[in-house]
């Protein structure tokens, strides 16, 4: 009888594991090149990137904070560059992977995209347009 309890009591817990979790991309990430840091976070079940640092945080023909000035609204062009959210609506897509928008502030558009991270140090963005048949990804490092 007490093997059976055993027994029973080992199975409930594997039962409740329910498998290994999924990797987390929450935290601070510095873009490839190194000229932003995004904070990735969870908005309401969903992932979301905010500019937080940028290596030249000045407009050099302004000497001002930089703005998004090429923003396809022209209502946003005048609005700092920093806080601007960047991963937009990532939910997850499978293992490892989110699927989402991704807005490229160097254009003022905004793309579909997916980030896929299995943990460690680096993540893959990526950014595409024409239903996927053009992408463009990026390597992030995660920064302390």
């Amino acid at each position: 009888m007490r093997i059976r309890l055993s027994l029973a009591t080992a199975l409930l817990i594997l039962a409740g594991c329910g498998g290994a979790l999924a990797a987390d991309p929450a935290g601070m990430w510095l873009t490839q090149g190194g000229n932003s840091r995004i904070r990735i976070a969870d908005c309401g079940g969903a992932l979301c990137g905010t500019i937080v640092w940028l290596k030249e945080p000045n407009d050099p023909e302004t000497g001002k904070p930089k703005t998004d000035k090429n923003n396809s609204d022209a209502a946003k062009r005048s609005r700092p560059l920093m806080g601007v959210q960047i991963v937009l609506s990532m939910k997850p897509n499978g293992a490892d992977k989110w699927a989402g928008q991704v807005y490229n502030a160097e254009d003022g558009k905004t793309y579909t995209g997916n980030i896929t991270y299995t943990g460690g140090n680096s993540l893959t963005l990526q950014g595409c347009a024409l239903g996927g048949l053009v992408c463009k990804g990026q390597t992030w490092t995660k920064a302390n």
